[in-house]
């Protein structure tokens, strides 16, 4: 009986060329899409789910209160660490690491001449718990005692073969390592690097009793209660069945015995999950690329619309195509066929259909990997389509596709009644059915349209965050680091270049200061301010900068002045924000007020007017500025280049000059530039992603609407070609006959856009109101939408109907 099935399925296929190739390339389609989607999304929510009682791993982070509820950084003050170590009921472990940036790492050889990294990354000062709480295979050494004194450091596998060239690993141990010239330590282990998707991508643990002996922390980052950076973290095993909310209120409790007196409390720390890390956004991982977790799930409503579409092409062409198959279908009831024998049979069918159609995605997977390449982790490649749960999610899409799409047509084809078939009497007959096939072609149309609104009012955003007025200068503006090292020396050398590059006649304006008015680095503290009746404790964006900065990036000064050389460690200058939480709300009246950081009043300059100093996002928090304040902030270079003339080279050639500059004071270090303007439009990466997808998206969904619509339209010329012979003989010209064919379509595509553009709009608005400042949603996105649409269908329309009705009557009727 199977194999008459096949047979049959087979047959029918080979005779409805057309319409089976229609129905496995919208399937193929799809199932394509959904299959690399889902490669996509397992990667992404299956980062850190190995460790060992990792459901009981949390990161203890910070959030600040703002206007619009808390916003989080990933890292906590220093005394939170020994607080967690030794305080909190309910930690079974806790470990405490400092995060190291572009690092010089030297390695002594028997030549006597040392091989020199520059700009290493992936190091931590690490404690002596940081092996516990996470665990590493061992190839060399023991965790018991790798990391419990000064100028200890455990190796990665991979960063211990680039290091030294020794085939046996456990050679390595007792062997020196020099970071930034100042820190000598030696290898007491190695371990293997995770093998499975994880940020903890660490490659060297120096151990935190170096930091310590070495004040880094001190020097780098502020060792009181009131400074917060994503540089120091930590992390906690809870023991069995302990409530992390209980830990929580510990932290609250202990906070707020430091907390100074009167504080309203701006700030919490809580809990996050260890599997949270990767895909939660408030929080970074340790600086690497994360997953946008309402991209995920846009994927993956992207690869249900695309095989929703793909299956109302196969259920639409199919009842279409019933009458065509209705004597069959009486003989073989006539022959004892039951409804159950015939409902397997298309069933069996629609799997065939949708196997070979699986196939054919598996054979154009890597275009479809291609095309998602900026979505895509380099870790993803075809290959995976081998691994066990792929096969598996494989096997039950076409179940459920096979089951999804034939189970409808089944149950009208095994319906017929025999003697109602026999007397060309089929179901089509009255078009009782054709309103099922109207829907679902509506439904189409909806989705198609619904994206392609989406997609232009995404682009649409991201035109206008490029384009706002930001606060500050961009163009022409390029900013250079100076390498970050632990070694004073050779800090100092950032002032001789400073000199060199001052004399390079390209460059209009120069300076030596922080981070820029935008970047993706955040520093914060509180601060206090006492207007006589309470104190306000403010958390405030800090940033350092000196006389010229301000003059560069054209920032508006609204009240005082700008800071100056003598201001160092007395003055700070803030932002309009900032002085209106502060209560003033004339710029003016906030100008010589005293405030307190760091147990130390200091005085406000001036007022500058409020800036983005991250994307649209995010609304403009209190921000100060100030001279160095005692630490080593001021290491970026702010260039402002001469206006270039038309076609000329004098940027490159200035770039070029800075280059020398460079290297002749720091020539063991890589010279990198970066344009402003150019680091403001990385904020919207993932808008741009976003946008790209949807482009993609609403292009693979229009394209199998069309499929689908084209079917129908062959379909529905092929059963009216008497009629439209008739119409002909009578007079009918050819537009009325291509009017007569194609207003039902035309009307269903209408209807599909009056469904799409208010839910569009709902989607849209509630998508805007994750940007702060945010553009609106313009009438002429729906005007663009319905009349493409409606072009694109007239078009699909016009290549069947104006051949239909150009055809010669006589070839329509002569069998008449």
């Amino acid at each position: 009986m199977i194999k008459s099935f096949i047979k049959t399925a087979f047959r029918n296929f080979w005779k409805q060329k057309l319409f089976s190739g229609i129905n496995m390339l919208g399937l193929s389609i799809g199932i394509s899409a959904a299959l690399v989607i889902y490669l996509l999304v397992q990667y992404e929510f299956s980062f850190d789910t190995f460790h060992k009682d990792g459901d009981r791993i949390y990161r203890i982070v910070s959030e600040f209160k703002g206007d619009e509820g808390y916003e989080g950084n990933s890292g906590v003050p220093i005394p939170v660490g020994t607080v967690a170590k030794n305080q909190i009921n309910g930690v079974e472990t806790a470990t405490e690491f400092y995060r190291a940036y572009n690092t010089r790492v030297s390695i002594t050889n028997t030549t006597g001449s040392p091989a020199i990294y520059r700009k290493r990354e992936d190091i931590v000062f690490a404690d002596d718990t940081y092996f516990k709480l996470f665990n590493y295979d061992w190839i060399a050494g023991s965790p018991v005692n790798a990391l419990g004194t000064s100028n200890q450091v455990v190796l990665s596998e991979s960063r211990a073969k680039v290091y030294f060239n020794e085939q046996d690993l456990s050679k390595v141990i007792g062997r020196q390592i020099i970071y930034d010239d100042t820190i000598v330590a030696n290898v007491t282990g190695i371990v293997k690097d995770f093998s499975k998707a994880t940020d903890f991508n660490f490659k060297e643990f120096i151990s935190f009793a170096t930091a310590e002996e070495h004040h880094l922390l001190g020097n780098y980052i502020s060792a009181g209660w009131n400074s917060t950076t994503s540089a120091f973290q930590v992390f906690v095993k809870l023991k069995p069945n302990v409530n992390n909310t209980n830990v929580e209120l510990q932290l609250a409790a202990i906070k707020k015995q430091h907390d100074e007196p009167g504080s309203p409390g701006t700030s919490r720390y809580s809990l996050q999950s260890l599997t949270d890390i990767h895909t939660n956004l408030r929080f970074d991982n340790f600086d690497q690329r994360q997953a946008n977790k309402s991209t995920l799930y846009g994927l993956l409503a992207v690869a249900g619309f695309l095989l929703l579409l793909g299956c109302i092409n196969f259920i639409n062409l199919t009842t279409a195509q019933a009458s065509e198959r209705a004597k069959e279908i009486g003989i073989r009831k006539t022959m004892g066929s039951s409804k159950r024998q015939l409902i397997f049979q298309f069933l069996s069918e629609t799997f065939v259909i949708t196997l070979v159609a699986t196939i054919i995605s598996l054979a154009i997977t890597p275009l479809v990997l291609k095309m998602f390449s900026d979505f895509l982790p380099a870790a993803i490649t075809f290959s995976a389509v081998g691994q066990p749960h792929v096969i598996v999610f494989l096997l039950l899409l076409v179940i459920f596709v096979s089951l999804f799409s034939g189970f409808y047509p089944a149950l009208v084809l095994s319906r017929f009644r025999p003697i109602a078939i026999l007397k060309n009497n089929t179901v089509e007959r009255g078009s009782r059915k054709l309103w099922i096939r109207k829907s679902l072609t509506i439904t189409q149309f909806v989705i198609a349209q619904f994206l392609l609104i989406a997609t232009l009012l995404v682009t649409k955003q991201i035109s206008f965050s490029l384009h706002k007025e930001l606060g500050y200068k961009k163009d022409a503006i390029i900013t250079i680091n100076s390498p970050f090292t632990f070694d004073k020396k050779i800090a100092e050398r950032k002032y001789v270049l400073l000199s060199k590059l001052k004399a390079i006649p390209e460059f209009e304006k120069l300076t030596l200061a922080g981070l820029p008015p935008a970047s993706d680095g955040t520093m914060s503290t509180y601060i206090d301010f006492n207007n006589g009746k309470t104190n306000i404790e403010t958390e405030v964006e800090m940033k350092y900068a000196d006389v010229d900065y301000f003059n560069i990036y054209d920032m508006k000064l609204l009240s005082g002045k700008y800071l100056q050389k003598s201001d160092s460690l007395s003055a700070l200058l803030i932002n309009n924000t900032y002085a209106r939480t502060l209560g003033f709300t004339n710029p003016n009246d906030a100008v010589g007020k005293m405030l307190k950081k760091d147990d130390k009043l200091v005085s406000i300059a001036g007022v500058l007017a409020d800036f983005n100093t991250k994307s649209t996002h995010a609304t403009i928090k209190p921000l100060a500025f100030a001279i160095n304040a005692g630490r080593d902030q001021l290491r970026t270079f702010h260039i402002a280049l001469k206006p270039q003339t038309a076609g000329g080279e004098e940027w490159k050639k200035a770039i070029a000059k800075a280059e020398l500059a460079f290297k002749s004071v720091y020539p063991d270090d890589d010279f990198e530039y970066q344009f402003f303007d150019e680091s403001i439009a990385a904020f919207y990466k993932t808008e741009q992603d976003i946008s790209k997808l949807l482009k993609w998206a609403s292009a693979l969904t229009i394209f199998i609407s069309c499929l689908g619509l084209l079917g129908l339209v062959i379909y529905t010329t092929n059963q009216r070609t008497k009629e439209i012979g008739v119409r002909k003989v009578l007079g009918a010209s050819v537009l009325q006959i291509v009017s007569l064919l194609s207003k039902d379509f035309i009307w269903l595509v209408l209807i599909a856009f009056a469904i799409a553009a208010p839910l569009s709009w709902w989607g849209m608005h509630n998508w805007l109101n994750n940007f702060a400042y945010r553009t609106d949603v313009s009438w002429w996105l729906f005007a663009v939408t319905g009349l493409g649409t409606l072009l694109i269908a007239l078009l699909i329309l016009g290549m069947r109907t104006i051949g239909t009705a150009m055809r010669n009557p006589v070839e329509s009727l002569r069998s008449e």
